[in-house]
């Protein structure tokens, strides 16, 4: 078999980089043990070459090729049979034109990691690599003739590790690769939907067995993300030209590009205008959801999302993360908030995750920013698999602890015994939400506002607005149209919303004046959620427990359950209530308890300062007048608990100052003698007395001080000079006519209030039926 030229059509065998960085086209073994290759997405695939002869023949001195290439696949495919990795080693150039005159091959584990290497002295490694390297001698040596072919000039077969049997060579990285038929099919299967894990389940039942598909799920995973990255880089262009066509035909759509726009390397921002609206109206909250790529959809799009007055999902803008860095992520919030006019929201909830909270805290330092929980309980059911399957009653202790506690001390206690009791404490993942518990637990952020209606709501429920029109088969071409559908369904379900708002009457379940305020107030869905804890007061008992003069405690809880009680502190002269379960703070709605408290105080309406506006109808209304103006009249007046709790609070400090001396005893018991006196008159009159500077109006009449004003009276005051007593006089006068103008001014401003709700209703009103037509008009044509 002497000068038989050995025949390869197409060049076999993987490239790739060096870890030690030496030589010329160096290729290194991973631990084939546990089959963890590291593929590196810029290595170019290597053809495959078939062999035309004897593929059982063993490397000799003097054997031919026709080819360098083909004397490296033929060691390659040696390898293979053998169980050994291969990489190029070193090569020797010609003084005269440069070209390669001699190549040598060997072992992967060929030489010894050099750990003097510049490059390890300059920088810090992260995540030092296996030293794969032993020393091995084994090579295959060719050098170029006269006549083009290229002959084997050496050859060391001894090795001195163990080689690697047949069912593990498809780990090592000289033969790992994907060949043309396996790209077809792993393209398909991506397109359909399908995730790495589960196209390898197919290739391996395709192939029959993990060594017959020739690489692992981390090959098909690079695969994959390369072949995305691809087909990004070709469409994003698309995206680019949609959003200036956008902004051409809307002057209020905002877009931004990061970096080179011609590139198309960085991230990509947009908003129209009616997402920039939405946020002037319902900005309070704010959910950055980066999901739609990584867990449901693989891509790289994450909106910006809310709640409306109707409880659904509303945009506020749009990205594609193509850079997930920290300083792509400064950019992005940058950008966006700049977009919504500079006001930062007060919340934010985003998926768990360092790299981004540490953008929102450089960009929102004054937010209050949270954990999205459902998607912890998510991965709590990935990393925790074993203990759902273990025991059942896990899943529904874990949500016990973490959404029914009322307390830090409770919920701490809670914990500790929970990761007790499974023997959990140990547990890295838990760890490590446990250090973040004060993101997304809820005991530690009831007092912000996150405009959610129940402490088990899913916390991503805002999230949803994309769900149904984006999936995982969704590529840049189709998603333009999926998006406008999307956001003209989510218009058309609002529209739907004002529409059954202002046209349908919830029935009322008790006699209660704030239950028919509110029912005409707030939106429907917002009312009946409000009408829910309404009708639960009537099972709950509201007793004083404690009393300081301003404010009132009282303890409420169900009928013969003391043991699960709250607390609600009431100060009467403002109106103002807090809860322990602190529902208004965290929903913007009150609770049960606070109502319970408001129903034995005889509080008859809600006061408006726990009416946001965000919940209400005119939640999109552009009345600038303050809410208070409408129940003016009603405030502090309808309430004889509020009457009875001022006189009593102000007595009590006349009485405490009267009281320190015998002389101003004398003096507080002739201003009681005298209070007592006008409260007669008032209460003989029917309350119709006025008081003019402090005094009964009868007794200035009486002492010359006349209630009818008149021009002549003024005219020669105005002319003669006026005593002191007569100065008094006409102070009290000018203070009686003051008071009765600012009454009548606020008359006058709740009347005007009324008006220009009418209006604003009347407005509301034709948009809905100029919408319902449009919507009409389209589902005729």
């Amino acid at each position: 078999m002497d000068n038989e030229v050995i025949e390869f059509d197409i060049g076999l065998g993987g490239g790739g980089g060096s870890e030690d960085g030496d030589g010329d086209d160096v290729l290194d073994e991973e631990n084939v043990a546990n089959c963890s290759p590291v593929i590196d997405g810029n290595v170019a695939t290597v053809r495959s070459y078939s062999p035309q002869g004897d593929l059982d023949l063993e490397p000799y001195e003097g054997m031919e090729f026709e080819s360098e290439e083909a004397a490296k696949a033929f060691y390659n495919s040696y390898a293979r049979r053998v169980g050994f990795s291969t990489r190029v080693s070193s090569s020797r150039r010609s003084r005269k034109d440069g070209a390669i005159i001699q190549r040598s091959f060997v072992c992967a584990k060929e030489g010894f990691r050099n750990l003097n290497e510049k490059r390890t002295k300059d920088r810090e490694i992260k995540r030092p690599r296996t030293v794969t390297r032993v020393g091995c001698k084994a090579a295959l040596s060719v050098k170029i003739q006269d006549s083009g072919v290229w002959v084997v000039s050496n050859f060391v077969k001894e090795h001195n590790h163990e080689l690697v049997p047949p069912d593990q060579v498809h780990c090592l990285r000289s033969h790992r690769q994907i060949s043309g038929p396996a790209k077809t099919l792993i393209d398909t299967l991506q397109a359909a939907g399908m995730g790495p894990r589960r196209i390898m389940s197919a290739l391996i039942k395709e192939y029959g067995g993990i060594s017959k598909v020739g690489f692992t799920e981390v090959d098909c995973r690079n695969y994959m993300r390369n072949n995305r990255q691809r087909t990004l880089e070709g469409d994003i262009q698309l995206l680019l030209d949609y959003l200036k066509q956008m902004n051409i035909q809307n002057p209020g759509f905002f877009y931004a590009v990061q970096g080179d726009e011609g590139q198309c390397t960085g991230n990509v921002f947009w908003a129209d205008s009616k997402a920039r609206a939405n946020y002037n109206y319902f900005g309070d909250t704010v959910t950055f959801d980066t999901t739609y790529r990584s867990n449901r959809y693989r891509l790289p799009f994450a909106p910006f999302t809310g709640v409306n007055h109707h409880g659904q999902p509303v945009l506020f803008g749009c990205a594609f993360l193509i850079n997930e860095s920290e300083a792509s992520f400064i950019w992005l919030f940058k950008t966006w908030l700049a977009a919504m006019s500079g006001q930062p929201p007060l919340s934010m909830t985003t998926d768990h995750d360092a790299v981004i909270r540490s953008a929102i805290m450089q960009v929102f330092p004054e937010t209050r920013h949270r954990f999205c929980k459902w998607h912890i309980f998510k991965k709590c059911q990935e990393k925790l698999s074993h203990v759902f399957l273990e025991h059942p009653n896990f899943e529904a202790d874990f949500h016990k602890c973490v959404n029914l506690t009322e307390s830090t001390e409770e919920f701490e206690s809670c914990w500790l015994s929970l990761v007790d009791k499974y023997e959990l404490r140990d547990h890295d993942w838990l760890q490590v939400i446990y250090l973040d518990r004060r993101q997304w637990v809820q005991v530690y952020l009831r007092d912000a506002f996150f405009a959610e209606m129940s402490i088990t709501q899913r916390s991503d429920s805002m999230n949803s607005y994309f769900d149904g029109y984006v999936n995982a088969s969704t590529n840049l071409n189709q998603f333009f149209k999926l998006y406008e559908k999307a956001v003209e369904s989510r218009t058309e379900k609002e529209v739907k919303a004002d529409y059954d708002t202002m046209n349908t009457f919830p029935v009322l379940k008790t006699p209660s004046p704030m239950e028919k305020q509110a029912s005409e107030v707030y939106t429907k869905k917002l009312f009946m959620r409000f009408q829910e804890e309404l009708v639960a007061t009537l099972t709950f008992m509201a007793n004083k427990v404690e009393d300081d003069g301003l404010v009132t405690t009282y303890q409420v809880a169900k009928f013969g359950d003391d043991h699960s009680a709250y607390y609600v502190r009431f100060n009467v002269l403002e109106m103002k209530a807090t809860c322990s379960c602190q529902m208004f703070e965290f929903s913007g709605l009150l609770c049960r308890h606070v109502l319970a408290v408001f129903r034995v105080t005889n509080v008859l309406t809600l006061p408006s300062h726990y009416i946001l506006k965000r919940w209400s109808r005119s939640a999109k209304s552009s009345i600038a007048l303050e809410d208070r103006v409408a129940d003016v009249i009603n405030y502090y007046l309808e309430s004889h608990t509020v009457r009875y709790n001022m006189l009593r609070h102000e007595a009590f400090k006349f009485v405490e100052e009267g009281a320190d001396t015998v002389d101003s005893y004398t003096v507080a018991m002739a201003a009681l003698e005298e209070a007592s006196k006008k409260i007669f008159l008032a209460v003989k009159h029917d309350g119709r007395i006025s008081l003019v500077n402090g005094h009964c109006r009868e007794n200035l009449t009486r002492n010359g001080v006349h209630a009818n004003y008149n021009s002549e009276d003024e005219q020669r005051s105005l002319a003669c000079p006026l005593s002191e007593d007569d100065m008094d006089t006409k102070i009290q006068e000018l203070s009686y006519q003051l008071d009765c103008a600012n009454k009548n001014c606020e008359v006058y401003r709740a009347n005007l209030y009324s008006v220009l709700k009418d209006i604003d209703d009347h407005k509301q009103q034709l948009s809905i039926n100029v919408q319902s037509i449009k919507l009409s008009l389209k589902d005729g044509l």
